[in-house]
């Protein structure tokens, strides 16, 4: 939310230059394969990477481990999940009518009076709809969360790569238990995004 809300802003409500170049490159790892993004967090990531040498001459320290963290399985899962809670909340800021803001500027509310008592409460359903759906979008993400992560028990194994070691190693009874428990949250959300976008657009 703190990373897509801004970005979502200033694509919905801002012009400037290269902005569909900025579009274009937030919605990349929407159709990048997973081990593409994975790949790309290694490189940038890891210990030869240009953020470590930047950060050891900044700082004259080493970068602190994030591949094979489960910082890293964190920044994988919001790395393939913020896409849609921006697209949301972008178009959910767009189609805000203009007259309501200017309205609220002459009669004296700043640019963060505006934003927090007349775009949020307009956009809400459509933020909460954002949200779930970039939840659970985590919540299944298996192959950039696999190449950065890993799949160290009690570290950085989520509920997908679970499921995939439980049918590796022949447990069919608790890979069908992961398995539930995946369809079912990411059911819930699905609903809960259905529930709100048709109530958001009437």
């Amino acid at each position: 939310m703190l990373i897509g809300a801004p970005i979502g802003y200033l694509l919905g409500r801002k012009r400037f230059p290269g902005k569909s170049l900025l579009e274009g490159t937030i919605l990349l790892p929407l159709v990048l394969p997973p081990t593409v993004l994975g790949y790309y967090l290694l490189v940038t990531f890891g210990k030869t990477g240009p953020l470590a040498d930047l950060f050891l001459r900044l700082t004259n320290h080493e970068m602190p481990q994030v591949a094979f963290t489960w910082q890293g399985a964190t920044l994988a899962a919001c790395l393939v999940s913020v896409p849609l809670l921006i697209r949301s909340v972008q178009v959910a800021f767009s189609e805000i009518e203009s007259d309501l803001i200017d309205s609220a500027r002459v009669q004296g509310a700043n640019e963060w009076q505006v934003f927090r008592f007349l775009i949020l409460p307009l956009s809400l359903r459509a933020v909460i709809s954002g949200i779930g759906l970039s939840f659970a979008r985590a919540l299944g993400d298996f192959g950039a969360t696999l190449m950065i992560g890993g799949s160290i028990p009690g570290e950085t194994r989520t509920l997908p790569l679970a499921v995939y070691d439980a049918v590796n190693s022949g447990e069919d009874r608790l890979a069908l238990v992961y398995v539930l428990i995946l369809s079912g949250v990411c059911l819930i959300f699905s609903i809960l995004a259905s529930q709100l976008t048709p109530r958001y657009e009437r």
